[in-house]
């Protein structure tokens, strides 16, 4: 049987007209809202219940590790993800080239005495539970689904070629850090100075005269690693790994948000490489944009 593109955005409409028709219509957009990244960040939500679901249930006198597990997990939610085509083939490409310089880094990071995955695992490699790769393609996800459910656009948007310097500078900061002076501080500077105009138009229904609402797409990544910080406690918590001098039940430190928030614009730039056609290099005037056909709710 095939799921048409079309199906789980029919959903969306459907739902977003059922609480229009009874809701305020603020109320009725905030919770659209919340509902649709929720949607947007199915893949990442789906693998923290799972990390929470094993850590609650798991023996260790069990054949399977709990490593192994999840990594197993993982892999059936990527393929059910393209077979129902909760991602498109493009994106997907995407998602894998972000999952395997997070797996490099990971390799990087671990051999450092960084972080630790301190459980048993088949699929397990350079000490680095092959899963966690997915927590990276997990990001990448949510950055693709969400810009295609929201029918975003990125304007102005800076130049193409000096973003991926950013992000590369970024990516290689992450490495040399360990040896060289820490550039992070400067990092900042850029990400501010490079997207200080750059806002992210978005629309939370898909009617023709539905408002466009925006944001700073600093703020945005902002916000967005935010919410990673949290997982990220979720991961510590359930002891699924710990930083180095991390003690059990200590919460991560908040200097893990700006970690976060640069990874994030390595994970944009990666996914935009798909995505061009939602950059606009001028401001969009009035901010008003054509929902494309797929864009629902």
């Amino acid at each position: 049987m095939k799921f048409p593109l079309r199906t789980t955005p029919s959903l969306e409409r459907r739902l977003g007209d059922w609480a229009r028709a009874r809701l305020p219509h603020l109320v009725a957009e905030a919770g659209m809202f919340i509902l649709k990244q929720g949607w947007a960040s199915l893949f990442g939500g789906l693998l923290l219940i799972a990390i929470i679901g094993t850590k609650l249930v798991w023996n260790p006198d069990w054949p399977l590790h709990r490593y192994d597990a999840l990594f197993l997990f993982a892999v059936a939610t990527q393929i059910l993800f393209l077979r129902f085509r909760l991602e498109t083939w493009e994106e997907a490409r995407v998602i894998v080239l972000f999952h395997l310089t997070g797996t490099a880094m990971e390799w990087f990071k671990v051999a450092a005495g960084s972080w630790a995955y301190p459980e048993p695992g088949i699929f397990k490699l350079m000490e680095v539970p092959l899963f966690s790769g997915f927590m990276y393609a997990a990001v990448g996800s949510y950055i693709a689904r969400v810009i295609r459910i929201f029918d975003m656009r990125f304007a102005p948007y800076p130049p193409f070629w000096m973003t991926m310097v950013l992000a590369g500078a970024i990516y290689v900061n992450f490495f040399t850090h360990h040896f060289l002076p820490d550039i992070r501080l400067a990092l900042f500077a850029a990400t501010a100075i490079l997207f200080a105009r750059t806002r992210v138009w978005f629309r939370i229904s898909s009617h023709q005269a539905a408002r466009d609402w925006w944001m700073p797409l600093p703020v945005a990544a902002f916000l967005a690693s935010l919410a990673l910080w949290v997982a990220e406690n979720i991961g510590t918590a359930t002891g699924t790994w710990l930083y180095s001098g991390q003690l059990p039940g200590q919460a991560v430190s908040l200097g893990k948000l700006g970690s976060w928030y640069l990874l994030l614009f390595v994970a944009f730039a990666t996914v935009t490489l798909v995505s061009r056609q939602a950059l606009y290099t001028a401001p969009l005037p009035g901010g008003r944009v054509r929902a494309r056909p797929d864009c629902a709710g």
